[in-house]
């Protein structure tokens, strides 16, 4: 399909618009889920995912500066992520579910035409978040994991997205996120070890840690 085609919108509703009423029906009938659903696909899910950045920094802190490099480029995979997503989205053009399909209710206002619904930009956040944390700590990444899962599911359930819209940004997130997160912690460790020597040493290294380092020198030094 051609650039100028693509511009005119893709037609989302052709490729998973029965599962995405299906799940606005299931949402409809749903009422005692709406409180919570909302609140995390609009403002707990992005603490979370916030509590779970510094969660890597602050483990990362008595690990290897591999792990380290790892978790300071986590925030910056992230920015990346919706960077990429975002120009796939304004490329494919396709509307929101909301403004195709007639008559579908949404816990969310429609978005106003030219938001585009393809891919999903708090589904890439949430797959580059997965993939980060996971490159980090695996218990850690396990929980961003669900968590992404969780997000997703919600900018469906809200009708703000097709599932395709979901699935495809969780896919590129992740993808952005192994493939820049691999490159920094090649290219950037050695500069990440020389920080945790310096000044911000404290920043970036676990109290215990220097101080058996400190011992081990000790113990070196006396042999």
């Amino acid at each position: 399909m051609e650039v100028g085609a693509l511009k005119q919108g893709l037609d989302g509703a052709q490729i998973d618009g029965g599962w995405y009423v299906a799940v606005t029906k299931f949402a409809e009938q749903t009422g005692w889920m709406h409180g919570i659903v909302l609140a995390y696909t609009d403002v707990l899910g992005l603490g979370l995912f916030a509590l779970l950045l510094l969660a890597c920094w602050w483990t990362a802190r008595s690990a290897s500066t591999r792990t380290m490099t790892a978790a300071l480029w986590a925030p910056v995979a992230i920015v990346l992520a919706y960077l990429v997503n975002d120009v796939i989205k304004i490329i494919v053009a396709e509307p929101r579910p909301c403004q195709q399909i007639p008559h579908v209710v949404t816990l969310i206002t429609c978005e106003a035409p030219g938001d585009y619904s393809f891919p999903s930009n708090h589904a890439a956040i949430s797959g580059a978040l997965a993939v980060a944390v996971l490159l980090v700590h695996r218990r850690l990444g396990v929980v961003a994991v669900v968590a992404a899962l969780a997000m997703g599911a919600s900018r469906i359930y809200v009708g703000s997205h097709y599932p395709h819209d979901v699935v495809a940004g969780l896919l590129i997130g992740g993808l952005v996120a192994a493939l820049t997160g691999s490159l920094a912690i090649r290219m950037l460790s050695g500069v990440v070890d020389t920080l945790r020597t310096s000044r911000m040493q404290p920043v970036l290294t676990a109290g215990h840690r220097r101080e058996h380092t400190a011992s081990d020198q000790d113990r070196a030094d006396s042999q």
